[in-house]
């Protein structure tokens, strides 16, 4: 596939893998197209999720061994501003409200939650959010986290998107979380 800029991301992971192609957006024109070159598995649904939430289209990704080459054209010559969820918490208000039976809903890739969450969490990575979603409850308080805060917002805009209607991103997420965690493996 042609490319007009190539972005290495290899190594990183969220949310710099976006904020890096965020910054080399910036200097495309409208229809060029950047390939981003990463190793965090979970690349794949946070730049799909990110493409779609500020205009540009997200053409596709092809594994290579264990690098991912995500390909993204360029969609308006003017500066995209990112769509934020409006609805947020900050950790330090969310064991109340996952106490008193709002859904806490960890979206980070499998490997990250059996290292670590907050007990009680249900994992449904960000790839595979789209797919499971009907295992969720549209009118139950739903409360998103991942590791920084960025993943989560985009889940979160995508379930108010498809009519959930009581949804909620926690930040800055599980790399402040100070409470106990609970490991899966």
């Amino acid at each position: 596939m042609k490319v007009d800029y190539s972005l290495d991301a290899k190594g990183l992971a969220c949310p710099m893998p976006i904020v890096k192609t965020k910054k080399a957006m910036n200097d495309l024109i409208d229809g060029q197209i950047i390939e981003v070159v990463a190793t965090d598995r979970g690349s794949t649904a946070d730049i799909a999720a990110w493409s779609e939430t500020v205009g540009h289209q997200y053409l596709g990704t092809v594994e290579d061994g264990d690098v991912l080459k995500h390909y993204i054209r360029k969609c308006s010559n003017e500066t995209v501003v990112e769509k934020l969820h409006g609805q947020i918490i900050h950790l330090d208000e969310l064991l109340k409200k996952v106490s008193e039976g709002a859904l806490l809903l960890d979206v980070r890739e499998e490997a990250e939650y059996a290292f670590g969450h907050i007990e009680g969490a249900k994992s449904i990575p960000m790839g595979e959010l789209e797919r499971q979603m009907n295992e969720l409850e549209k009118d139950k308080s739903i409360y998103v986290i991942c590791r920084t805060g960025k993943r989560s917002d985009l889940a979160a805009q995508k379930l108010a998107d498809n009519g959930f209607t009581n949804v909620w991103n926690v930040i800055p997420g599980m790399t402040q979380w100070k409470g106990a965690i609970k490991k899966s493996i």
